[in-house]
């Protein structure tokens, strides 16, 4: 099973590519599953077909479907919100404050990549692909179950435990309350084992890989490069650049004001492009086309442009390994002379301000207007950051033991 996510700037195309990698998929004979979880929903419009919230089969092996969130929404978070908001309420908060607390920022998106991963496992799909939106909401998309699993760690910490201790102390919660608060409970661990499951499905560089589309513009392209950085910094593993609408360069014999405009066009591109292939992601291109693509027939050429004879769901590249290492630079054993240096694989952080900040047994990383919290291993929360550079796409922190806490 493979699961490929089609992001990138609004308007670059990237719905086209994900539709015909899908067409192409289903060509070579598998079945193959193309949903969006763009709120625009322009894929029904690419693959020139009324699409609904179940697959409908397009082509042969080729099934389309646009994910309702509006109804997940209404049946799955409702139920829970229900459970959560009569959770409140009998731990004494406000009515209206256990309202505001059970809104959820961001479910939509949540409940929309839940039902990937449940299309990923349980149906007949060989390959999913998914169109997702623009990136700025796809990295917020893909950053959720993270950050929502911190956010319910917060509210009910250790689900189980400390919900039904609290439901113990809780007075007026008699016995012929248990069923309802059991059922609270089963909720909140069923939502921290979904996003559990996203975490994992997102983080396994074997099964999803994510490829950013762009048009060859230096402004698209800078926000290619902050893109890729912000996904390193999630462990996300992007296998691909796919440039889109790529201008051929036009005959020496062509005169006049279109040829002057389309040479420096091609020329502007080619020097985006060289930029680009420096990043440690292959790179392809795809040509623009005089007439807009849409329908299977003309999905189906782009796409065989595109991958040629090459596999369109193999990884275009193999994983860059994992996101974090730990190495020891001096001492040995428990010595208070020790050093360590946390390393961080982060292509292109050197291209955008870049900010480190040591929270309690966490490690807040900024790079590329994105932050993520890092977990500290445990020999590292008994030491002290000395210093951090950056060495290639590694971003490399030393720590050194702190003697106040490191024997204990």
């Amino acid at each position: 099973m493979r699961v490929v996510l089609f992001t990138g700037k609004g308007g670059v195309g990237k719905t086209t590519l994900a539709a015909a990698t899908a067409a192409l998929l289903a060509r070579s004979g598998r079945k193959v599953l193309v949903v969006s979880t763009d709120p625009a929903h322009s894929l029904g419009d690419a693959l020139d077909a009324e699409l609904f919230g179940a697959p409908t089969e397009l082509d042969k092996g080729l099934f389309a479907a646009h994910i309702d969130t509006r109804a997940l929404v209404d049946d799955s978070w409702g139920r829970l919100r229900g459970h959560l908001r009569t959770l409140l309420a009998g731990a004494g908060v406000d009515e209206l404050v256990a309202d505001e607390l059970t809104v959820l920022p961001g479910v939509e998106e949540l409940l929309a990549l839940g039902e990937v991963r449940r299309a990923a496992q349980t149906g007949p799909w060989e390959v999913v692909v998914v169109d997702c939106g623009p990136t700025a909401e796809t990295l917020r998309l893909l950053g959720l179950p993270e950050a929502i699993s911190g956010y319910l760690e917060r509210l009910f910490p250790a689900h189980r435990r400390a919900v039904r201790g609290l439901i113990t102390n809780l007075s007026g919660a008699g016995r012929e309350a248990r069923p309802a608060w059991d059922r609270t409970v089963d909720a909140l661990d069923g939502l921290a084992e979904q996003l559990r499951g996203l975490r994992g499905m997102l983080a396994d560089h074997t099964t999803t890989s994510i490829r950013l589309v762009l048009t060859p513009e230096r402004v698209v392209a800078a926000e290619t490069r902050r893109t890729l950085t912000a996904l390193a910094l999630h462990g996300l593993a992007v296998d691909g650049l796919v440039a889109n609408r790529v201008l051929p360069g036009p005959p020496p014999s062509l005169r006049g004001p279109a040829a002057r405009w389309l040479r420096e066009r091609h020329d502007e591109q080619q020097v985006v492009l060289g930029e680009l292939s420096g990043l440690p992601v292959p790179l392809r291109t795809a040509a623009h086309t005089a007439a807009e693509p849409t329908g299977v027939p003309a999905l189906l050429e782009i796409a065989r442009s595109l991958y040629g004879d090459a596999d369109p769901a193999a990884p275009v590249a193999a994983p860059a390994g994992p996101l974090l290492r730990v190495r020891r630079t001096a001492g040995s054993g428990a010595s208070v002379d020790s050093a360590f240096e946390l390393v961080m694989r982060l292509p292109g952080a050197a291209d955008g301000p870049l900010d480190l900040t040591r929270v309690d047994d966490d490690l807040a990383v900024t790079a590329s207007g994105t932050r993520r919290m890092v977990a500290l291993p445990s020999v590292l929360r008994r030491c002290t950051v000395t210093g951090a550079h950056l060495n290639g796409d590694d971003l490399c922190v030393a720590f050194a033991p702190d003697p106040a806490v490191w024997l204990r």
